[in-house]
């Protein structure tokens, strides 16, 4: 199995990138959505049904997987993709967002945190090394840099954060070990321009494979986070993936796109299938609600997913109030396909030259349909 990794840029419609990055496990056509999978499992769905739907790349949670089954455990079972039956790419995160999530019982000083789990309360502790020593257990073809993810408004805590997080980053980068495994360092810098300028420009340095930009979508408006995409487009470089972290919603997926970015994921269209919620290209629809109840229409009659070619309103209605766990099976379907739908269109749009019409219509008709 090849272990080179490589990212081509097919087109560009002004800002927007139509391209393919190559990993051992396969070749991944950008831009894209990455379902996550945060205990080894896309919630709701099987690995078969997420092929099925043509998911590309899924996210696995390194932190969760470290404290349950344990990342040695999964490595003596042949890693991750043997593990939970899934031969396409994986990607895993560092741990970091989750374990500064912590914010009563984690520890930060310059070497790492300590922190306790959320499951029994025992201690643990991460650094650089461990993180990417996790991971590389875990085995995932793109892994992330151990970082710290300050409030978006706090700036003497973004910068304290940032110098750790850069830190960390080059003890990440000595610290790995295998060739299958392409090592993604996280930009970080709040709200403030001048801290993402000095991140993205420090990452870019270390010449690694690809880019994420985190602490977005914590708090901050969303006219805030356009803007900071639009600054960080201009300074990463053009040939490297840049990766948008936890951002899912359709509105923000064409606006992550025009702004450059080539890699989405969230837990957005599987905690919605949870919450009786089916997401559309104009809106979402609480499928519990009343006035489906005798609706014989699917979800989206524009939408070719298994649970639109078979299944009315009215029955998935009535597994939402009957608690099948079906119910939350085919909103899982739907709403994961409506994302990766919409991603394959907006590539088609990029190689087609019209993705600025497309984007324009969209969010013309997102939340406000005919």
């Amino acid at each position: 199995m090849s272990t080179s990794f490589s990212f081509e840029i097919k087109s560009h419609d002004e800002r927007a990138r139509a391209g393919i990055f190559h990993t051992p496990h396969g070749d991944l056509l950008t831009p894209l959505f990455a379902p996550v999978g945060t205990q080894a499992s896309v919630k709701s769905v099987t690995p078969a049904q997420l092929e099925e739907l043509n998911a590309g790349l899924i996210l696995a949670n390194t932190y969760h997987l470290y404290l349950r089954p344990g990342d040695e455990v999964i490595a003596q079972l042949g890693g991750l993709h043997t593990f939970m039956h899934w031969d396409r790419p994986i990607l895993t995160d560092s741990g970091g967002f989750q374990v500064f999530s912590l914010a009563d019982t984690r520890k930060i000083d310059p070497d790492g945190v300590t922190f306790k789990s959320h499951i029994d309360g025992s201690t643990h502790r991460i650094t650089p090394e461990k993180s990417i020593a996790i991971q590389e257990n875990l085995g995932a073809d793109i892994i992330m840099a151990f970082d710290e993810c300050g409030s978006p408004y706090d700036l003497i805590k973004n910068e304290a954060a940032l110098e750790r997080t850069h830190a960390w980053a080059e003890r990440c980068v000595k610290a790995k070990s295998r060739s299958d495994q392409a090592l993604f360092g996280i930009i970080q810098g709040g709200i403030y321009p001048e801290l993402r300028q000095r991140s993205a420009e420090y990452l870019s340095s270390l010449d690694l494979p690809g880019y994420a930009i985190g602490g977005l979508s914590v708090g901050e408006t969303k006219k805030e986070t356009l803007s900071i995409l639009e600054l960080v487009d201009t300074l990463l470089p053009e040939e490297k993936p840049r990766y948008l972290m936890g951002v899912g919603s359709p509105e923000d997926l064409v606006t992550g796109v025009q702004r450059g970015v080539d890699i989405f994921d969230c837990v957005l269209p599987t905690r919605l299938a949870r919450h009786h919620a089916a997401i559309t290209r104009t809106g979402r629809l609480n499928i519990a609600n009343a006035r489906y109840s005798s609706e014989k229409s699917p979800i989206d009659e524009n939408c070719s997913c298994y649970t639109c070619r078979y299944f009315s309103r009215a029955y998935i209605r009535h597994l939402v109030l009957a608690k099948e766990i079906l119910g939350a099976t085919l909103l899982t379907i739907h709403n994961l396909n409506t994302l990766l739908s919409l991603m394959s269109d907006i590539r088609q749009a990029i190689m087609n030259g019209r993705f600025d019409q497309f984007a324009a219509d969209f969010l013309k008709h997102w939340e406000n349909p005919s």
